[in-house]
C-alpha cells in the first residue's frame, strides 16, 4: 500500500486547510452513503471512521437500503440536523431532489460536503470532494476506441448506466465515455439523447451485479452483435460479463468501467474488464472529516482545486493493454493503489 499512501498524502496537501491535531470536544459529523454494501462506500466509511477517531470527531453513519433510496437519505439528513452535528458528508442518490433538505442543513449551520457525486447545482453543497468523473469516463472511452482502431467506426455499444433519475455521477461518466470514444454529445447534462447509430441502447443497473446482468441481457436481446460495453461501475461490469458468458460472447466484447476497487482491478488482470478508471474513496472521506473538524474549530471552508468547481481527488486508468496516447497504469500498480 506504500504507493497509495504516497499519492493520498500528496493530494491531501493540496486542500489548504489547517486541521487541528485534536478536534474540539463534542464535534459530531454524519456520513450518508448510497448503500452500505458496495465496496466503494464500505471503503469510504472506513476512511471517514479512521479520520474521525484520529481527530476526536463523533461520526454517525447512514446508508440507503439500495442505490437510489432517496427518502432514507433525506431522513438521515434530518436526523443529523436534529442531533446538532457540525457537518454532513453525503453521496447523494438523487442529486437534484436532495437539494432542499441539504439547504435546510446549511441554514442550520452545518457544513455539507458532497463526496464523489456532485449535487445539482454543484454549489448546493459547501464543497465537493470527488473524482473528475467526466475525465474517468473519457479515459475508458478513449482507451476502448484505441483498442478497436478503425473498427470503432462500426462499433455496437451497450451503455449500462446507474439510475433513471440520472444522478450527476452517472451522467458525467456516461458522457465522458462517449466523448472519449468519439461520439457527439447532444446535451452533456443528460444521457440517452444521443443519435449516433453505434449506441445500441441505455439500461440502468442500480450499480450492482444483478442489475448489470439484467441490463446486459436486455441489450443483447436487442442486438447480439454488441462488442463494447460501458458500465457505471465494476459490480455492474461483473454482472454484464456473466450475461455475456451466457450468450457465448465474453471473449468478443470489450468491457470498460469506473471504480478501481481491488476486485475490479483483479477483473482487469483476469481479462473480465479491459480497463477501469480508478478513484480514491478513502481520500474523499478522510478529507471530508478533516474539513468538518476545521469548520467546527474556526469556520474554515475547504477550497476547490484551481480551475475546477470541486476538489479533485484523482483518477488513473488501469489496464494491462496500454493504448498509445491514453495515459494508464498496469494492474500491478493498480493493486497497490486499490481499495475494498
Amino acid at each position: 500500500m506504500k504507493k497509495q499512501l504516497g499519492i493520498l498524502g500528496v493530494l491531501a496537501l493540496g486542500v489548504g486547510m489547517a486541521v487541528p491535531a485534536q478536534a474540539q470536544d463534542e464535534v459530531g459529523a454524519c456520513l450518508i452513503t448510497k448503500t452500505d454494501i458496495n465496496p466503494f462506500f464500505v471503503k469510504m466509511k472506513e476512511g471517514a471512521s479512521a479520520k474521525a477517531e484520529e481527530l476526536g470527531v463523533t461520526l454517525s453513519t447512514y446508508a440507503g437500503k439500495v442505490d437510489g433510496d432517496h427518502e432514507t437519505q433525506v431522513q438521515a439528513i434530518e436526523t443529523c440536523i436534529a442531533s446538532g452535528a457540525k457537518g454532513i458528508l453525503i453521496t447523494a442518490s438523487d442529486t437534484k431532489a436532495i437539494v432542499p433538505v441539504v439547504q435546510q442543513a446549511r441554514d442550520a449551520g452545518l457544513l455539507v460536503i458532497a463526496l464523489d457525486t456532485p449535487l445539482e447545482p454543484i454549489d448546493s453543497a459547501d464543497a465537493t470532494f470527488a473524482t473528475d468523473n467526466f475525465k474517468a469516463g473519457e479515459l475508458i472511452g478513449a482507451w476502448a476506441a484505441a483498442q478497436l482502431g478503425d473498427a470503432a467506426a462500426d462499433a455496437k455499444i451497450a451503455m449500462l448506466d446507474l439510475a433513471d433519475s440520472q444522478p450527476s455521477v452517472g451522467v458525467l461518466r456516461d458522457q465522458g465515455f462517449l466523448q472519449g470514444f468519439g461520439i457527439d454529445l447532444v446535451d452533456p447534462n443528460r444521457w440517452g439523447d444521443e443519435t449516433d447509430p453505434r449506441i445500441v441502447g441505455n439500461e440502468v443497473t442500480a450499480g450492482n451485479e444483478e442489475g448489470g446482468r439484467t441490463a446486459m441481457e436486455s441489450l443483447m436481446i436487442k442486438d447480439p452483435g454488441i462488442n463494447v460495453v460501458y458500465t457505471i461501475n465494476e459490480p455492474a461490469a461483473a454482472g454484464a460479463y456473466e450475461a455475456l458468458k451466457a450468450f457465448g460472447r465474453e471473449d468478443k466484447v470489450l468491457i470498460v468501467s469506473v471504480d478501481g476497487g481491488c476486485p475490479g482491478v483483479q477483473n482487469v488482470k483476469d481479462g473480465v474488464i479491459g480497463a477501469t478508471s480508478q478513484q480514491y474513496p478513502l481520500l474523499m472521506a478522510s478529507l471530508g472529516v478533516e474539513a468538518i473538524a476545521a469548520w467546527a474549530a474556526d469556520g474554515t471552508k475547504p477550497e476547490p482545486t484551481e480551475g475546477l468547481e470541486f476538489f479533485d481527488t484523482g483518477v488513473s486508468l488501469v489496464t494491462d493493454q496500454p493504448a498509445e496516447g491514453v495515459e494508464s497504469i498496469d494492474t500491478a500498480e493498480g493493486m497497490d493503489r486499490c481499495w475494498g
